[in-house]
């Protein structure tokens, strides 16, 4: 088990940007899943985008193109650069660790608004 803290969320201007961080602390096993998911208020979670140990990514159809995952050179780190933001993307967006275990961060607050 791991636990998750994510950091980077704001107020932004529609067509601004936005990087959010999450650091796992703990030990995930060799093959792994990270990502991201967000909440926005009345609506369910949905899938942002997530990347295996190996590299693989998949992203949510409403974030593709504008929003982009990578990891930091620091183990068990991700990012999430989002570009190009508009109020639709306001949400709760939670960090999430799957190996063995499936382990949610607290979230961080994104709203987009002018």
């Amino acid at each position: 088990q791991v636990q998750l803290v994510e950091s980077g969320g704001g107020l932004v201007q529609p067509g601004g940007s936005l990087r959010l961080s999450c650091a796992a602390s703990g030990i995930l096993s060799r093959f792994y899943v990270m990502g991201w998911y967000r909440q926005g208020t009345g609506k369910q979670r949905e899938l942002v985008v997530t990347i295996t140990s190996g590299g693989t990514t998949n992203y949510g159809d409403s974030v593709k193109g504008r929003l982009t995952i990578s990891r930091g050179n620091v183990t068990n780190t991700v990012f999430l650069q989002m570009n190009n933001l508009n109020p639709e993307d306001t949400a709760d967006y939670y960090c999430r660790a799957r190996d063995a275990d499936d382990d949610w961060g607290q979230g961080t607050q994104v709203t987009v608004s002018s």
